[in-house]
């Protein structure tokens, strides 16, 4: 591992360079826009997204490019089929820009919330279930006591929240860390089981009988959500274990309310988290006609936790959150 000299990781970058080891990026040419440059590219993997990232015309994006290789003496990219791929050099520099940037966006928060007085914002990502038994019960306990904070709060996929998480844009999620991240570069605690059940319509056939059997099921609709996501394969790993047809005909969506209104409208049947099921059952609107289907077979999604950056510290108010999240997590489990 390349050894770190003030804040970036430059050991791999021009060895041969006395000039450039003395004097070290700190002294150098490079700019803070030159770091949003690199991480802009390490996401869209395109010059002209990164440009439109930074609302620059393309050609200034990359003579910035130019500019930076020329300033660590050595290649930060190399084009490819789709568009770009940064080089190891580049990918860590990028790695150390991103955290730079996220130091400077977090001073501009604390100095904010000392000059107004106010309890500053949360950034925070959850999947569905504990969006809504968790994240909603904290949200009125932590606005009721500090009524200055702002919360901002997206609900997507495990694979969505763990990559926004490492870019800085959440200070923490409720999720999981998939499968093709490095767990080494999160801190867990575990919360617990999401569980999931499946809707119909009102009226729907299948409630001619008290309980669905998992037979039952394949000769309908279904509405999933996309492949790979983990409610959908722990569904279709329900159906391989017992030997059932996977249903033929199917929709693939990751919009709730898509959802719903395929389900309100048709005999189709979609699974979602168990305590949406629950909310949706007790609205008055359009979508309070979705109805939890009896079933014979339990859907348990693997377990969720509370989950940070490893080596970013909460700010204050996201801490905050955070605790208050836990406190609720321990006072539901069983």
């Amino acid at each position: 591992m390349a050894q770190e000299l003030g804040p970036f990781s430059l050991e791999k970058i021009d060895i041969h360079s006395e000039n450039f080891e003395s004097e070290g990026l700190l002294r150098s040419r490079l700019k803070l826009n030159h770091l949003r440059m690199i991480v802009a590219i390490e996401d869209t993997g395109q010059i002209s997204a990164a440009a439109e990232v930074l609302n620059m015309s393309q050609p200034a994006a990359s003579r910035m490019l130019s500019e930076m290789e020329s300033i660590v003496k050595t290649p930060l990219y190399e084009r490819v089929a789709r568009g770009v791929l940064l080089t190891t050099f580049g990918a860590a520099l990028a790695r150390r820009a991103r955290k730079i940037l996220l130091e400077l966006r977090e001073a501009s928060r604390e100095i904010a919330e000392l000059r107004t007085g106010k309890g500053g914002s949360v950034f925070i990502g959850a999947v569905t279930a504990p969006a809504m038994s968790l994240v909603v019960p904290a949200i009125r306990q932590v606005t009721a006591a500090y009524p200055g904070i702002e919360i901002n709060i997206q609900v997507e996929t495990s694979n969505v929240l763990a990559r926004e998480l490492l870019a800085a844009r959440h200070d923490f999620i409720l999720s999981r860390i998939p499968d093709d991240l490095n767990p080494r570069l999160f801190h867990v605690h575990e919360i617990g089981v999401e569980r999931a059940c499946l809707i119909v319509r009102e009226g729907h056939p299948l409630f001619q009988k008290p309980v669905a059997s998992l037979e039952d099921l394949p000769g309908y609709d279904w509405v999933f959500q996309p492949p790979g996501t983990l409610l959908r394969r722990t569904l279709e790993d329900v159906f391989l274990s017992k030997g059932v047809p996977l249903p033929d005909n199917i929709v693939n969506t990751s919009s709730l309310l898509l959802t719903l209104a395929i389900v309100c409208s048709t005999n189709a049947i979609a699974p979602i988290a168990l305590e949406m099921a629950q909310f949706l059952a007790g609205q008055t609107s359009k979508a309070g006609e979705a109805r939890i289907l009896p079933i014979d077979f339990e859907i348990n999604v693997r377990p969720y936790s509370l989950i940070t950056a490893r080596e970013r510290a909460l700010p204050p108010s996201a801490r905050l959150l955070y605790d208050m999240i836990l406190e609720q997590s321990r006072a539901l489990a069983p």
